[in-house]
This record gives structure tokens, C-alpha cells and sequence, in this order.
């Protein structure tokens, strides 16, 4: 059955606000695990206007055109065309978690949550304008569809977790029914379950009427969208997922009032809580942490890995300017004939690996090999990652001010910066 076979043991997305922050800012963060194969690119997509009947087309199907579409950066599956995680150029931050719910998988074609996660980033200014998006377009066109590059469907539907520099959502799916709650100080993290109980602040117009239809819910008394729709006999898997919920929530607590983004990568680094996985079957294939400051003066700073384990990666940093050069190290090859997109699907494998995942991947086998060298390596990488991280602290607090060119080309610079240690 669709969805039954090995998920992944991790998928975990984070968000602090004050007064849990160190400073006035919201901070963003998720691990985005994968099938172990999987190649994870990064895609800045620029802003665009469309003209009226345009379509665009999704992973599996095609639907209505926005007449704008806002500046996003991506972090996704090589193989489709939404996203794990990402961010758009109005200081809004989006990322999807599979889960499993009393409602049937829906194995026909239709949108991905990563589907939805970029479409949400394209036409939402805000959180809350993103996830009105995100809802409208789920009740009309469903989710479903395989979400792995492989013949055998692997079915799920989403739970996804939003912000801006005043706020966060939480929204929850379960087929095309849905409930969603507002976060608006403190931390909150998820981990491949429903967590949203009675605390609704918005939700599907049938969505009471189907729990009570369906026997589960009396139509009396409080309402849990958790309680409602979750699977009646959680498979084991769930466990594990409450396990790593708790282990977020603990690291969260651990530092409320201190949290900045370097709290948040070495959370998402935690291999003793199985935040950070490194599995035979499954493995984190990306990471992604972000700091929208409340100042709107100021700009949203986005620091991503593309490349597996956060561990041994570097998380580089990316601001939206006029004129951002595209770092091609991390985008897939493209294919002519792409299994991906052939009828019957996924009957051939390509190679996606980028050159960066190729750079990354060989240093990674040279570090089991040689551990000595490892240690070295990994300690060069981590200076990298500091100077980047030092940058962007004084960046948000005035010290300097880089020209438009030296943000336009951030990111590219610290890709070939990294690449050169591996060589």
C-alpha cells in the first residue's frame, strides 16, 4: 500500500520568535530528509508578471497562473518542481512535513505539499496571505501523488510551518480538509504528526462537519483537529516522531531568551535526538535556517547547506537583492527526457548529483577513510561558516554595508569558497 513502505525516520521544522530570540527577529529552520539518493538543489527563481490564462505547471499537474510572482529562493528535490523549504524576497519562509492521517492517501495525481510550499512562497506576501494561498489551491485541486523518484507511490499528506518578521503559522492537512493555528511568540517546532488540538484559529468550512460525518468527533463539547484526524493505530514510526518532537521542543526550551541562528544549525546537527539522521534508507538531504529581523530596514538573511547532513556541511548565507547571481554549483543537470516527467513515471534512473553534491560526497568518503583528515577539513569548514555568519551579524546590526554587488554575489562567493576546500 502507498505510503507503507520505509518514510523517513526525521523531517523536522522549527521557528523562534521573541522572547525566546536573542535579539528582535523571527528564526526559521528545517532539516529536509530525504530518500538517501535523493539530490537536493538550491533555485533562485526571479520575480515575474504573467498575462492573464497563463498556466504553470506543477510537479504532476497544471494550474491557473498568478499574475505576480514574487523573488524565491528554493531548497528542493532535484527531481520536481515545488519545494522542501524556502523563502521569497518579501521575508516570508515556508517548509512541509509528510504525515499520515485518518483520511485516504490520495495516489492519484494532483499537487505535492512541495508543490504547495512553493506556490505559497510565490503569491504570499505575508505568512498569513501564503497560507490563505496555499489553502484555497489544496480545496480545489487536492494533494497526491508519488513524492519520491522511485516506481513504487510513496503517498503522504503535509503539515507546514510558516513565517514572516511578526508571525508564524502552523498549518495542518489532512486530504483536502485542514486547520490552522497562529503562533505569535515563543518557539514551536514539528515533527511528522498533527499537533494542532483545540487552539484553532482558522480552519477548512467542512472540516467539523467531516469528523463528526465520519464518527470522529460526537459534535459535542471541544473539538481536537489532532484528536479527529489522526490515524486511530499510530505505526511505530509515529513514536519516533514524538520522540524527536520532544527532543526539539526540550533543545528549544533549553534556550529560550538566547536563541539565534547558530542555536537553530546546531539543532538541526543533533544526531542524539534524530533530529540530524544518517540512515541506511533515509538522510537529511538539506538544511535551511533563516532570520527575518522585526526591523523592516533591515534585510531577512537565509543561510542554506545544499548538501546532505548539516553536520559536516556549511550553511551559506543568501540575501534578496536586485541583480542576485545564480550559483549553478548547486543546480541539477536538466534531462531531455526525464523520467520524472514520462508516462509511466520513473522507469529509468539519471544522475541529478550537482557539482557541489559530487564535490561534498567525495570529501564525505575521504572523511570515513581518513578521519585525521576529516577532523581537519571539518574544522576548515566550520571557519568558513563562521565568517559567513560574522558577516551577516554585522550586517544586521549596521557595522558594515556591503554594496549591492557583494550581496548580489553572497552566495555564489561561498559556494566556490567551499568548493575549493574540497579540491
Amino acid at each position: 500500500m502507498a505510503g507503507h513502505g520505509p518514510v523517513p525516520s526525521s523531517c523536522d521544522c522549527f521557528v523562534a520568535m521573541p522572547p525566546h530570540t536573542a535579539f528582535p527577529a523571527v528564526i526559521f529552520a528545517k532539516n529536509a530528509d530525504r530518500p538517501r539518493d535523493e539530490v537536493q538543489e538550491i533555485v533562485y527563481v526571479p520575480a515575474a508578471t504573467h498575462r492573464p490564462g497563463d498556466k504553470v505547471q506543477c510537479t504532476y499537474v497544471q494550474i491557473e497562473q498568478a499574475e505576480r510572482t514574487h523573488a524565491v529562493l528554493l531548497s528542493r528535490p532535484a527531481w520536481l518542481w515545488g519545494a522542501e523549504m524556502g523563502a521569497n524576497d518579501c521575508g516570508v519562509c515556508v517548509g512541509n512535513e509528510g504525515v499520515w492521517t485518518r483520511e485516504p492517501l490520495g495516489e492519484a495525481e494532483a499537487l505535492l505539499g512541495m508543490d504547495l510550499v512553493r506556490l505559497g512562497l510565490e503569491r504570499g506576501s505575508s505568512a498569513r496571505e501564503a497560507l490563505e494561498v496555499m489553502t484555497a489551491l489544496l480545496e480545489r485541486h487536492g494533494q497526491g501523488g508519488s513524492c519520491k523518484e522511485q516506481p513504487e507511490p510513496f503517498v503522504y499528506h503535509n503539515t507546514f510551518l510558516l513565517a514572516d518578521r511578526n508571525e508564524a503559522w502552523l498549518l495542518e492537512t489532512a486530504g483536502r480538509y485542514w486547520a490552522a493555528q497562529r503562533i505569535r511568540e515563543g518557539s514551536r517546532n514539528i515533527s511528522n504528526q498533527l499537533s494542532i488540538g483545540s487552539e484553532i484559529t482558522a480552519e477548512h468550512p467542512g472540516l467539523r462537519e467531516r469528523a463528526r460525518s465520519q464518527g470522529w468527533w460526537s459534535g459535542h463539547g471541544e473539538f481536537s483537529f489532532a484528536r479527529a484526524f489522526s490515524l486511530e493505530k499510530e505505526p511505530p514510526r509515529m513514536e519516533a516522531a514524538r520522540a524527536r518532537l520532544r527532543a526539539g521542543t526540550e533543545l528549544l526550551q533549553r534556550h529560550a531568551g538566547h536563541i539565534t541562528e547558530e542555536t537553530l544549525m546546531s539543532i538541526l546537527r543533533d544526531k542524539a535526538g534524530g533530529i540530524c539522521v544518517d540512515s541506511a534508507g533515509f538522510r537529511t538531504a538539506g538544511s535551511m535556517v533563516s532570520v527575518l529581523p522585526r526591523d523592516p530596514a533591515l534585510p531577512c538573511v537565509h543561510f542554506l547547506t545544499g548538501t546532505p547532513d548539516p553536520s559536516r556541511s556549511v550553511f551559506k548565507p543568501f540575501v534578496f537583492v536586485a541583480g542576485v547571481r545564480a550559483a549553478p554549483q548547486v543546480r541539477s543537470p536538466s534531462f531531455p527526457q526525464d523520467p520524472a516527467r514520462q508516462i509511466p513515471r520513473f522507469r529509468s534512473a539519471v544522475d541529478r548529483r550537482h557539482e557541489l553534491y559530487r564535490r561534498h560526497q567525495a570529501a564525505l568518503e575521504l572523511m570515513e577513510r581518513d578521519p585525521e583528515w576529516g577532523q581537519r577539513l571539518l574544522g576548515t569548514l566550520q571557519e568558513l561558516e563562521q565568517q559567513g555568519l560574522q558577516g551577516m551579524r554585522e550586517l544586521l546590526q549596521g557595522t558594515v554595508s556591503p554594496s549591492p554587488r557583494e550581496l548580489a554575489d553572497l552566495f555564489l562567493d561561498c559556494v566556490e569558497a567551499e568548493m575549493k576546500f574540497y579540491s
